[in-house]
């Protein structure tokens, strides 16, 4: 089981915008995969628009507030990933950036952990 652990939470308001540039900076895949992501309002589906190494941007149907934590699964196809069965990638993150594109909203979560399990 892989697992990476992001960039903490800092309390300098000139070093958090400067990690946000650098998050990112990421190479960007413009994937568009099914997932289900939980968060204190509850759970929702969102379709990934681009994953990077850094994170993730969602198109989903509503707000998630700037900052808050969020659980998210994403099955990655077999034949995509070159594997016999579908991945399951399940993730912990943050919101750290929302806007509305064309009457749904675009979510952008910073990855802080991750887990790769088979389906």
């Amino acid at each position: 089981m892989a697992q990476s652990q992001g960039p903490g939470k800092t309390g300098e308001k000139g070093r958090a915008a400067g990690r946000y540039c650098d998050l990112q900076s990421a190479m960007r895949f413009p994937i568009k995969l099914q997932a289900s992501v939980k968060s204190e309002s509850g759970e929702q589906t969102a379709e990934t628009q681009n994953i990077s190494a850094n994170g993730v941007l969602f198109q989903m149907d509503s707000d998630m507030p700037l900052g808050s934590m969020v659980d998210f699964t994403i099955s990655l196809p077999a034949d995509i990933v070159g594997a016999a069965a579908d991945v399951r990638l399940d993730c912990r993150g943050r919101v750290v950036r929302n806007f509305e594109d064309g009457g749904r909203r675009g979510v952008g979560v910073v990855i802080d952990e991750y887990h790769f399990g088979r389906r």
